[in-house]
């Protein structure tokens, strides 16, 4: 089957696709339909057939004309944004990105050269957190939102434990994507991880008059975790993290009033280590052991690139683990839901808790959510998430690496460089002079520690964006070192 493109109706102000061009779909290749599109397109642009600016036909029109489904060019066509060679407008449509001239560097370290800040007025923060939504998640997002309009008024309070359809849809999701499995009745819908810790910590708290309890938690770790138990009535205890995450050996060091420990074991944040087995291992002993809570939030585990995600510490010892979920690094953080998973009488307080404080996520968006999750919204856009993630994650090291030693690689949406402190200091100040805001482990370090550098977050940025971005980094790294 042959299909020429060159008769689509496009905007007079960009260049018309050649009539040349065409895409042969082949049903006997070993390769999927959305491959074969996705390389011809890909030839395409390579051999100048379509030059750069010009607006490809809408996946509905292409998919009629080829005759497949509308999801199998949209796949192609997130294949080909995530790699770089196409761009989404919002509006517009799809566009052939303007690419550097063969054997040009990406990445430019002379001042003179470097790209202009693509949004001159405001600071460009390389954040830890924010995620690329693929432009498929929209539709999406719109029918879950009619799906949920056809159920009941939501005219009495939810489940305290979440929709029961929504459980069974994130239990079915962490059997399948974490290998943990569990039940629905072992799931509290949340509006977030950290919600999520907040719920755990009211219900693991010691009961009025005996004193503060103590969370252990890693340094540098995550300074909203920390925040949450501060502001929750918790004292917290440091535990140092190395390069495979937090050092279980230094718990052995914890107060006796510690109730709980709170570990990123998929990928800690904010230096990237993965935490393996022999530590989980450890972890859960200590937690018997002493009778604490493991709280663990499975951050970033949805994206790896370089080796299957290890089991969860929560399938280690489902009986001392509160797991914490989220969609936020998938659908957004704007939609605001998560879920835990806990042993029953942790469950059972953390019900206790809700009633008492009225504390429920919407039901409409529980079933939104719940409808992505039945659709496979959720896998489709991990799919695309990861491809887009992994090539930046190459740019990433390809840039930084001759600067220090980097951690997190092949992993999440931020890559760590550490750097001695004050070297991190200057290239985050002179990095601020130019538009772009990158955190320094600092901010994320309470007591001393030896691990210092700079956290490069880059889920949300555009292609123009991270270019200027290591650029800049490059520069201050070229000015400091």
């Amino acid at each position: 089957m042959e299909i020429l493109l060159g008769h689509f109706s496009l905007h007079p102000e960009v260049p018309l696709l050649p009539s040349s061009l065409s895409i042969a779909l082949d049903r006997s290749d070993s390769r999927t339909l959305p491959v074969q599109i996705a390389d011809r397109i890909r030839t395409s642009i390579s051999d100048r057939l379509l030059p750069e600016e010009s607006r490809l036909p809408s996946s509905r029109a292409l998919s009629a004309e080829i005759g497949v489904a509308r999801g199998v060019v949209e796949h192609a066509f997130d294949q080909l944004i995530a790699e770089g060679w196409l761009e989404s407008r919002r509006g517009s449509g799809t566009y052939v990105r303007r690419l550097p001239p063969p054997g040009s560097s990406p990445h430019r370290s002379s001042p003179r050269k470097c790209g202009t800040h693509p949004a001159d007025s405001t600071l460009l923060r390389l954040a830890t957190g924010t995620p690329w939504i693929p432009p498929h998640l929209s539709a999406a997002w719109k029918r879950a939102w009619r799906d949920a309009g056809t159920a009941p008024h939501p005219d009495s309070y939810p489940d305290p434990l979440g929709e029961p359809s929504l459980r069974a849809a994130v239990a079915q999701l962490l059997g399948r994507a974490r290998g943990l499995h569990t039940d629905p009745d072992s799931i509290v819908i949340t509006t977030g991880s950290i919600h999520g810790l907040g719920l755990a910590l009211s219900a693991l708290a010691e009961p009025v008059g005996v004193g503060a309890p103590v969370l252990a938690h890693e340094n540098p770790g995550y300074r909203v975790a920390t925040t949450t138990a501060l502001r929750s009535g918790w004292s917290v205890f440091d535990v140092a993290v190395d390069g495979d995450g937090i050092e279980t050996d230094d718990l052995d060091a914890a107060p006796d009033s510690t109730r709980a420990v709170y570990v990123t074991p998929s990928h800690q944040h904010p230096t990237g280590g993965l935490l393996p087995v022999g530590r989980r291992r450890a972890l859960a002993d200590f937690a018997r052991t002493r009778n604490v809570m493991i709280l663990e939030d499975d951050y970033d585990s949805e994206f790896r690139y370089d080796v299957a995600p290890l089991p969860t510490v929560a399938e280690l010892a489902p009986d001392r683990t509160v797991y914490l979920g989220t969609v936020a690094k998938t659908f957004g953080g704007g939609i605001r839901l998560g879920w835990l998973v806990a042993p029953p009488h942790v469950v059972d307080e953390i019900v206790s808790v809700r009633i008492d404080t009225g504390d429920y996520p919407s039901l409409p968006v529980q079933h939104a959510v719940a409808s992505l999750l039945r659709d496979g919204e959720w896998d489709r856009t991990v799919r695309a998430a990861r491809r887009r993630y992994r090539e930046r994650d190459r740019r990433i090291t390809d840039a930084l690496a001759p600067y220090g030693e980097l951690r997190g690689v092949g992993a999440g949406m931020h890559t760590t460089l550490l750097l001695p402190a004050r070297v991190a200091a200057e290239v985050a100040r002179l990095a601020a002079r130019r538009g772009i805001d990158v955190d320094t482990l600092e901010k994320s370090t309470r007591s001393p520690s030896p691990v210092t550098g700079l956290i490069v977050g880059y889920g949300s940025l555009s292609e123009d964006q991270l270019t200027y971005g290591l650029d800049v980094l490059v520069d201050a790294l070229n000015n400091v070192s």
